[in-house]
């Protein structure tokens, strides 16, 4: 063996010899072109090998390469233009590298036009495509959960197909809606989980009133804006996106096991004095229980109905063109089957977007979006499983399905899977089209038509069966509905861009009309003679439900006008005005004026910042601008008719009537006042970029539902009334922290902070939607729990009306404004907590050595409350099955839970002893949002196999919550039902 070493360590020497001897060393500097001083950290690589160094400080580099050759030798740098250099017989080298202006000149989409980022006024952040394919996910939204500061994400579910929840900069409304306007190709879309991610080129999201003021009163809640991909003029390009992956449960409590179960049930009675021991145990427990028992059955519901899903998508896109004409085409299939089984999705969308040339001055355009969907939805039937006997099984001793195991107590969880028992179809085809007309009437004047049209069909049927859950043992359920949306817009866009030696104007003026149509009809019957006829056969049934037709129509048109100034690209100025009309408002307050102006200063253009070297960009933002909200459903300005059924003897009729919603004719705007200051900033060659952004949106006249004294005969009226506020910080910087030949680093974190109030009710506190001057819009309004009363204090106890065992709960303050000695809801609760984070963050890595690459993404959402369904599975009599908890008993004197007591109803706890106080808890959390680790097969091999590019990955998502609750992701904010899977995945990414 050390013969073999000897060897070995002769042959290297001798090769370390050779290698010395058929070398040549180069030695060079990297000076920055502007000023001369050396620039380190430079990348140097002899082009076509893997052979590389980086400069010094002083920008100098030694290198070693083959003798006899004349290499050439590659020189990037981060904000820099690359530099390609063939060395000669000369051994020293010396480059100048020019500043990379592409960053700055780098093109954002605003509203209606483009600016270089450079000239951005307003507070906006850019999504490009490759942080897009970052985490596949169905919803474009869910990849970006976390990446964007101010934009709180979060998933709505965990079932097929599920929706998230967006916020932009908090709840400015209570009533209206709070989401963002979706603008995809130029033409409002609210349907965004249509538009497959490997069809976006990049995503803008406007946030401050001076970006989002174009839109009026659409841009309230903050703009999104969606640009699909186009083709480009060359060889056409083909790409394929494939990724397969399986779902599970990650994080799922569980209720009493059998064992559990039988405790609490014993210790209730024990508690009343009918249970001392288990021979009094045939008291309380019935034989089948008492067998079970004996057994040792114990049946977890829940792990029987989940299951492991999969999570699917297919996607191919054809890109390419000519000078005139460029057309990118895809087809995409994407599958999720649930955690539940019957919860299945299945989208089938297509996309063609074609760009005409008609000559140098017109062009034309079109994108079509098609998409499909067959979903199968599921009603979750946990809330029935965590609640059973554990003591009993689904089947019998034969294998028979029992559809009632406890005695018609409770229905079999699993009824709903059982053949014709349940089914909830849905079938929709949305199709969305947009047309432009662009006119280049003079080198500075541009002249463009926007049409855009949305058609979607849907039909969804529904059967229950006998002894499905809904029905549990009634007269099987059939319904039958549909749905018809159409809704277009038309948009005539006039734009001047003129440039006058050191001042550039651009002036943009709008027209435009928009429309929204929806159909809706429902028919229903009961005692459908057919199971398998499920709902197609409605005329058969024994039962005819009354039928339901409904249409609604509104409209909302526009005019609008914007100014961007700037002088010497350093000073920026944007005026923006748009007036607004909206249908759903009454006569006299259709319309509003909705003005805006920004202004921003590019300070590291001053002379005063040439000597700072480490400060490669900063630009000072300022905005203040009026936006509007008038989103509640139409006809809210009208009081409208509803029918009466009575009868007359045996023979019914009907009448109508006003309904219990009292139209307000004084209906008009929700006004939010915006003021923003940002900060943009690169530091040491822009390898660290990022924003701040400080603001503050105040919103009057907000549209409330308010409720009328019971002496009016009428239900409710939506007014103009309270005010609310919004202030934060938003912070996103990025970060290249590691560059050399083979290895890169870049790093990326946001963190931001939005503290969400109400000003105004336009009265006192509303006790009944839990609405709080100086608090968010949800928050959490209860008696505030500090235990269970503990067998010393059963004389203080007494006082309260309460015993040892029992919820004990703050005395907070009485009719003198101290302690009374009693506990009264006038007095004694208050808001416990909100339902929004104190702030939001996530931290982004990205590492690649050559062609490996792996990336991480940790979100965080602190400081927020949830109410937490499982805490309220707790039944004292022990009659239902409850959630494990360290409940009191004598020899357990715990403070968690109260003690189990067979006299003690769960309405009867919860209504009068404060078993509510035990449902809210910190939903603070962190989670390892996603794990990917990349491979891109070198370019040798895909020259041979004829492949452009080839990417092969796996993926981890949702894969470690950390938390204070156990078992349970606090993102879903309290519900245990349809909880949100972990994935895993691997795919495939090519280009030809």
């Amino acid at each position: 063996m050390k013969n073999w070493l000897l060897l070995l360590a002769l042959l290297c020497g001798l090769a370390g010899q050779a290698w010395a001897q058929q070398a040549r060393q180069l030695t060079g500097q990297v000076l920055d072109d502007a000023n001369g001083q050396g620039l380190p950290g430079v990348t140097v690589v002899v082009k076509g090998t893997t052979i590389g160094t980086g400069t010094d400080a002083s920008g100098n580099f030694s290198l070693s390469v083959p003798a006899g050759t004349e290499p050439t030798l590659v020189f990037s740098y981060v904000g820099y233009l690359a530099s390609t250099v063939t060395v000669g017989s000369d051994g020293a080298v010396k480059v100048r590298l020019k500043t990379d202006q592409k960053a700055l000149d780098e093109v954002v989409v605003i509203g209606y036009g483009e600016v270089k980022k450079s000239d951005v006024t307003g507070s906006i952040v850019s999504v490009k495509e490759e942080d897009l394919k970052k985490v596949p996910a169905a919803n474009v939204m869910e990849t970006l959960q976390g990446r964007l500061p101010g934009v709180d994400i979060t998933s709505a579910g965990g079932s097929a197909g599920a929706a998230v929840n967006i916020a932009v900069r908090g709840n400015r409304s209570i009533l209206a809606s709070n989401g963002p306007l979706f603008i995809v190709d130029g033409v409002q879309y609210n349907s965004i989980q249509d538009i497959n991610p490997n069809d976006i080129q990049a995503m803008e999201v406007l946030k401050d009133a001076a970006s989002t003021a174009i839109y009026g009163a659409r841009g309230a809640n903050g703009v999104i804006i969606v640009t699909t991909k186009k083709g480009s003029a060359g060889k056409t390009k083909v790409s394929f996106n494939s990724y397969y992956g399986q779902t599970d449960v990650a994080f799922y409590p569980k209720v009493n096991n059998g064992a559990q179960y039988v405790a609490q049930k014993r210790e209730a009675n024990r508690t009343t004095g009918n249970w001392t021991g288990t021979a009094d145990d045939a008291k309380i427990f019935t034989p089948l229980e008492l067998q079970a028992i004996a057994n040792g059955t114990s049946t977890n519901w829940a792990d029987l109905l989940l299951r492991n899903g999969v999570q699917q998508e297919h996607q191919i896109g054809v890109s390419g063109g000519s000078e005139k004409t460029k057309f990118y085409l895809s087809a995409d299939y994407y599958n999720e089957q649930g955690l539940f089984r019957n919860d299945d999705l299945n989208r089938y969308s297509f996309r063609a977007n074609i760009d005409q040339a008609i000559n140098d001055k017109v062009r034309i355009g079109l994108q079509n979006q098609l998409t499909y969907y067959n979903l199968d939805a599921r009603r979750d039937p946990t809330n029935l499983a965590n609640k059973i006997n554990p003591l009993f099984t689904p089947y019998d001793a034969n294998g028979g399905f029992v559809n009632y195991p406890n005695n018609a107590a409770f229905l079999n969880p699993l009824a709903d899977e059982q053949p014709d028992a349940y089914a909830n179809n849905t079938r929709r085809t949305r199709t969305f089209s947009t047309a432009y007309l662009s006119y280049q009437i003079l080198p500075s004047l541009n002249f463009r038509s926007n049409v855009g049209l949305t058609l979607s069909n849907d039909r969804t049927g529904i059967y229950l069966g006998q002894y499905s859950i809904d029905r549990n043992g009634q007269i099987n359920q059939a319904s039958y509905g549909t749905g018809f949306e159409t809704n277009w817009s038309w948009e005539n866009i006039l734009n001047y861009s003129k440039t006058f030696g050191d001042h550039s104007v651009n002036v943009t003026g709008v027209t435009s009309l928009l429309t929204f149509n929806q159909e809706n009809s429902l028919a229903q019957g009961r005692g459908v003679p057919v199971p398998y006829q499920q709902y197609y056969a409605l005329a058969n049934a024994s039962q005819v439900v009354s039928p339901y037709t409904n249409l609604t129509r509104s409209k909302l048109l526009s005019l609008t006008g914007r100014v961007q100034y700037g002088y010497k690209s350093r000073y920026l100025l944007t005026l923006t005005a748009r007036e607004d009309g909206s249908s759903k408002l009454y006569t006299g307050n259709k319309a509003a004026f909705f003005p805006s102006a920004a202004v921003a200063w590019r300070i590291i253009d001053e002379e005063f910042m040439k000597g700072l070297t480490p400060i490669t960009d900063l630009k000072l933002r300022v905005s203040y601008g009026r936006a509007g909200n008038y989103d509640v459903a139409p006809y809210s300005s009208q009081s409208v008719l509803t029918r009466i059924p009575f009868g007359f003897g045996e023979t019914s009729a009907s009448g109508y009537g006003f309904d219990k919603r009292v139209g307000n004719t004084d209906l008009g705007w929700e006004i939010s006042l915006t003021k923003n200051v940002g900060l943009d900033f690169g530091l040491i060659q822009n390898r660290v970029t990022g924003s701040i952004d400080v603001y503050e949106t105040k919103t009057s006249d907000l549209l409330l539902d308010n409720f009328l004294p019971s002496t009016t005969g009428r239900g409710n009226i939506i007014e103009n009334i309270g005010k609310t506020r919004n202030r934060g910080v938003e912070v996103g910087i990025n970060a290249l922290a590691v560059e050399t030949p083979d290895f890169r680093w870049n790093v990326g974190l946001t963190w931001f902070k939005n503290k969400e109030e109400i000003l105004e009710l336009g009265g006192s506190d509303d006790l009944v939607n839990n609405r709080f001057v100086g608090y968010p819009v949800r928050v959490f309004y209860d008696y505030e729990k500090v235990g269970i009363w503990q067998t010393s204090e059963v004389d203080e106890a007494k006082l309260y009306g309460q015993k040892p065992g029992q919820i004990k709960v703050k005395d907070i303050s009485g009719p003198n404004g101290v302690p009374d000695g009693k506990i009264s809801a006038a007095y004694d609760r208050r808001v416990l907590g909100a339902a929004v984070p104190k702030w939001s963050g996530s931290f982004n890595s990205d590492f690649a050595y050559k062609g490996i690459d792996l990336s991480f993404q940790v979100f965080a959402r602190i400081g927020q409350m949830i109410n937490y369904e499982y805490a309220q599975i707790f039944d004292p009599q022990g009659i239902e099955n409850s959630s494990v908890q360290n409940y009191w008993t004598p020899e357990n004197p715990s403070n968690d839970y109260p003690r189990p007591d067979a006299s003690l109803s769960k309405s009867t706890m919860q209504n009068s002893l404060y078993g509510t106080t035990l449902q809210y808890r910190d939903g603070s959390f962190a989670k390892l949002r996603g794990v990917t680790l990349g491979y891109n097969l070198p370019a040798g091999l895909l020259e041979k196999i004829g492949l452009g590019s080839a990417r092969i990955y796996i993926q981890g998502k949702n894969l470690v919550t950390v938390s204070k609750i156990d078992n349970y992701d606090p993102e879903r904010g309290g519900p245990i039902t349809t909880p949100i899977p972990r994935v895993v995945l691997a795919g495939i990414n090519l280009g030809f």
